[in-house]
């Protein structure tokens, strides 16, 4: 679901970090929120920067935390355990609807921390924090979802049921371009079915993951039933390990995701980790010419094109292409690039000065592998705003699956014009590509509409709608390399997930015994 980049948590650097001194001039530390409470820093521990995008200078720093903090947050998530797994479903709901309000009322708040953290536009903040509300609002029903199953008589006086039982403590590691909404995709429902809860965010965005531990306690939920652990690789790999933790859900790129789901397997762990895209829209001829640009404008280049659902791959089929490209070739320089506190801006910066460098070095191969760069964005300066990590739109025309540009995902502001023939060429090549995350089609013909959403080999389709991220009560995942692990994230598979079946047959004493039996029981 992201590029290793945006979303390895496990994959950073262990961080050299400097002494609190070295902090003197960021405005805040961001600890760990661990028993109820924000953990104070240790002695010798260790900090990472947190950058504002926009200026590119240091906002703050992070404490990472060691193996010891690690087993602090599961230690407290698990002695919270047994009491809030018995706490009646309806109960625990109960808190769902309070903390839904809680968020409804600070949901600028936390699309601020995002904007300042993220660099994101504060309109798309917003839509961010609705779209993790949502879910929470759907965990507000899990009663419903929990009911099990029962039969009468299945032998002589003997009955069945079912129960979903929750599983103990639970992780949710999660990357940077989504710190609300994706945390959001895994805690309420975890909470809901009466798990505990650690979530590890991401390093560069931390701070948004605070101020929900604080509005889940002003909710009334008791203390060490959620818990923050903020870090890098060391807190990542203490989790995956470690005995008391029960499921780990993962949002980031596929080398990490197939990391954690092997890791986090051998240890005994249930797992679902979202993994890499590289989203294709399929454009037939027939397709309504302004539609498609539309959708490409936004689903490219909203959020710098830091989305896992981002389409980064048009493909065109027949003369329609020429029309695509000429007016994309309009449309993109004049996407207004701005900080994400501007009411205007309608593309923010990319999030470090790392990955900025990475997504220039990605339009560079492009270049050099004989790819028509016909937007480049790379001279873009933000006045104002020359050192923040800035990038405007960039537009490839003439790429082939042979390059690095389509074959891998980049995780910025670049679109890739593919030329196809026909619609059967066009599906190929979706069926092809290594990642099966999302896709979409465009076109005003329902048979080829119906029969591109049957065959896609790819979790997420869309029929005229180029980011088709499923509702709270429908289930998000991908296919192939972009998921490991046998669930899709929230709705009714979320619940799946975070629970498991138990199976009771009973019997009571009628007073006559027949005494032992030696068969296998059945129902003759």
């Amino acid at each position: 679901m992201g590029s290793s980049d945006h979303s390895s948590p496990a994959a950073m650097p262990s961080g050299a970090a400097a002494s609190p001194a070295a902090a003197a001039e960021a405005p805040a530390l961001v600890g760990h929120w661990i028993g109820g409470e924000v953990a104070a820093a240790v002695p010798g521990s260790r900090y990472a920067p947190v950058f504002d995008p926009a200026s590119g200078r240091v906002a703050s720093q992070v404490v990472l935390a060691s193996a010891a903090e690690a087993d602090a947050a599961v230690q407290a998530a698990a002695a919270a355990f047994p009491a809030w797994a018995a706490t009646p479903p309806p109960r625990r709901a109960r808190v769902m609807f309070r903390f839904r309000e809680l968020v409804e009322r600070h949901a600028d708040d936390l699309a601020a921390c995002i904007v300042a953290e993220h660099g994101k536009v504060f309109s798309d903040a917003q839509g961010e924090v609705t779209r993790g509300l949502e879910v929470v609002e759907f965990a507000c029903g899990i009663p419903q979802l929990l009911k099990g199953e029962f039969s009468e008589q299945v032998g002589s006086g003997i009955d069945l049921y079912s129960v979903r039982q929750p599983l103990g403590v639970c992780v949710g590691i999660t990357p940077f371009n989504f710190p609300v909404m994706v945390p959001m995709w895994m805690f309420p429902v975890a909470l809901a079915c009466g798990n505990t809860f650690v979530l590890k965010p991401s390093e560069r965005d931390p701070s948004a993951s605070l101020l929900i531990a604080r509005l889940l306690r002003e909710a009334g939920l008791p203390d060490g039933v959620f818990n923050v652990l903020q870090g890098d690789r060391m807190a990542v790999d203490a989790l995956l390990a470690h005995p008391s933790v029960a499921a780990v859900s993962f949002v980031g790129s596929t080398p990490i995701a197939r990391d954690v789901h092997e890791t986090a397997s051998r240890h005994g762990k249930r797992v679902q980790a979202l993994g890499g895209a590289k989203n294709h829209m399929v454009v037939l001829p027939d397709a309504d010419l302004e539609q498609v640009v539309d959708a490409l404008i936004g689903s490219a280049y909203g959020s710098a094109g830091e989305r896992c659902m981002a389409v980064s791959v048009a493909v065109v089929v027949g003369a329609i292409a020429d029309r695509v490209v000429a007016r994309l070739a309009e449309r993109v320089p004049r996407i207004r690039v701005a900080p994400g506190t501007d009411p205007e801006a309608e593309m923010g910066p990319l999030v470090t000065r790392q990955h900025l460098d990475k997504v220039r070095g990605y339009v560079e191969t492009g270049v050099a592998e004989g790819a028509k760069l016909v937007v480049d964005g790379r001279g873009l300066e933000v006045a104002g705003h020359e050192q923040g990590f800035f990038l405007g739109g960039c537009l490839f025309d003439g790429v082939t699956p042979q390059m690095r540009i389509y074959r891998e995902e980049i995780f910025g502001p670049v679109l890739s014009i593919v030329r196809a023939g026909s619609f059967d060429e066009a599906l190929a090549l979706v069926d092809a590509h290594e990642y099966g995350n999302g896709c979409a089609v465009f076109t005003r013909d329902g048979d080829a509409a119906r029969e591109f959403a049957s065959r896609a080999q790819v979790g997420m389709v869309g029929v005229n709608v180029p980011i088709p991220v499923p509702m709270a009560f429908h289930s998000f995942g991908g296919w192939k390399s972009s998921l490991f692990g046998d669930h899709h994230m929230h709705g009714p598979e979320g619940v799946r997930f975070y629970t498991r079946l138990k199976a009771v047959t009973q019997r009571w004493p009628a007073g006559v015994r027949s005494g032992a039996e030696f068969v296998m029981p059945t129902n003759v």
